[in-house]
């Protein structure tokens, strides 16, 4: 057992500071979850320290901040400065690193692939000389996808004769493979970072942020187990799958957790009533609450189906009309919330024109609607294209809302499909089109049919464990894995 492992997590959001998608999710609560993790007997904590941008999105007047480090950046032949200011959250250490690149009017990403790649580029190698300044070498260094990979690729060119980073081993998450950081190449020459021209990857990817980390990371873990292999493949490998194959030992995947205090229908006020596994005949008023709420009809014996989603292709919700048109004489109710591509929004808005008693298509983002759908719909459609990981399925699981969903990525980890076991927690379907998710609607509609055994779905998916800490305990003993081996090869 090692003792009070020393974690430096980067990352470019983290909630509750600023979020802006699954990341900041990811990154406010597993860094979390690793500070509170409970030590061995006799053994120190780790000692975890969250790193992210000083965005202007954050709310500076809501924390008490003080000043950590002033500090310099190699830049374009001259340096550019940077400060650093640290604030605890809730016993986790955090720094916010500002500088001119991280220019507060700006928002967290932009459409701006040369802004954006200066100013992560800026925040990566800032982060490494963050910890010189504090005299506070880390054992791991876990940045997360393209924003933060470049801290591992530049520590990877030096880290075997630095003697304050010789025992520093690396960590990538993988959230999303196909943000690779395309245009981001002229920051490395502005920051004096080499192209991997001798490495294997494909000449394209040599001076891409992604790739270069994925190229130097001591362990590269992605958001599920499935998403792991996935990106093995042609399908899901983003061009990368040849070189990744070759990493394939030092890939792995740990699957998101569900912050369930936040996430928790005995507590929500958004509920009409709060409700768990002992008072689960509540349920059924928030169904009957949130179907008034739509005006859709009060009808215990028809399953009201739900989509809570960012409406992209990704997400694969333009199988959806055609799946609900196939079945139309069938006994169903859909509510759709979400907003994105305007041509998946004009095709939603057309399905409840053409059935206006059975589907409501609420084309906003409403996150107090999102937990009354959970906690009164009965089933959450998800038939993503791919799916790293996922959240709703867990949140939807968790509130007795039985998920249907493509069996891909951390969909497939985290679902028994109904043929599967008597364990099962919802259904699953293979293929990426209408007629698979339609067979899926079918069977569905069939099982619904018999409540006692719909409620024993139900019941079983909110039993499931998604805690943070579970996932907490699975990367720290990787991180216990990496620090030994990385301890004998420096000693080598």
């Amino acid at each position: 057992m090692l003792d009070g492992l020393r974690i430096m997590f980067l990352a470019s959001e983290a909630d509750p500071l600023v979020k802006i998608g699954g990341l900041g999710d990811v990154a406010g609560s597993l860094s979390k979850a690793l500070c509170n993790l409970p030590p061995e007997p006799g053994s120190q904590p780790m000692d975890v320290r969250l790193v992210i941008p000083f965005h202007g999105a954050i709310q500076r007047q809501a924390y008490s901040l003080s000043h950590a480090a002033s500090l310099q950046v190699a830049y374009q032949g001259g340096v550019t400065p940077a400060e650093v200011f640290s604030l605890d959250l809730d016993g986790l250490p955090v720094y916010l690193i500002s500088g001119p690149l991280i220019p507060p009017e700006a928002p967290v990403y932009t459409s701006d692939a040369g802004m954006d790649g200066k100013k992560y580029t800026f925040f990566s190698l800032a982060a490494l000389k963050l910890a010189r300044a504090l005299g506070w070498a880390p054992d791991i260094l876990h940045a997360n996808d393209w924003h933060t990979a470049l801290a591992i690729y530049a520590l990877s060119l030096t880290r075997d004769r630095d003697p304050f980073f010789n025992k520093t081993a690396t960590v990538l998450g993988l959230h999303n493979l196909p943000y690779l950081g395309m245009g981001v190449g002229p920051a490395l020459d502005a920051f004096d970072l080499p192209p991997a021209v001798d490495s294997q990857l494909p000449k394209w990817a040599q001076r891409l942020p992604l790739p270069l980390g994925l190229l130097t990371a001591d362990r590269v873990i992605a958001v599920s187990p499935t998403y792991a292999r996935e990106i093995l493949t042609p399908e899901f490998g983003s061009g990368l799958h040849n070189f990744l194959r070759t990493r394939a030992d030092a890939i792995a995947g740990i699957l998101n957790g569900l912050d369930a205090q936040y996430w928790d229908p005995r507590r929500d006020i958004s509920l009409a009533v709060q409700f768990d596994q002992e008072t689960f005949a509540d349920r059924q008023v928030n169904k009957r609450a949130l179907q008034n709420e739509l005006g859709l009809e009060q009808d215990g014996d028809r399953p009201l189906f739900s989509i809570v989603a960012r409406m992209d292709y990704q997400k694969g919700l333009d199988l959806v009309p055609g799946a609900l048109r196939a079945i139309a004489d069938q006994p169903w109710q859909a509510v759709i919330l979400g907003t994105g591509d305007p041509i998946l929004e004009a095709a939603f808005r057309k399905l409840e024109a053409d059935f206006p008693r059975q589907v409501r298509s609420v084309i906003r983002y409403d996150a107090s609607l999102s937990h009354r759908i959970y906690g009164g719909a009965d089933s959450l459609l998800i038939p993503s294209r791919y799916e790293p990981c996922g959240l709703t399925q867990m949140i939807a699981m968790h509130y007795g809302c039985v998920p249907v969903a493509r069996a891909t990525g951390g969909l497939r980890d985290t679902i028994q499909d109904y043929s599967q076991s008597a364990q099962s927690t919802g259904f699953l379907f293979d293929d990426p089109t209408s007629s698979a998710l339609a067979t899926a609607l079918v069977r569905v509609l069939q099982v619904f049919k018999d409540k006692g055994e719909w409620q024993r779905l139900q019941r079983i998916g909110m039993a499931q464990d998604f805690s943070w800490r579970r996932s907490a305990r699975q990367y720290l003993a990787a991180y216990q894995s990496l620090v030994s081996t990385r301890s004998l090869d420096s000693k080598n």
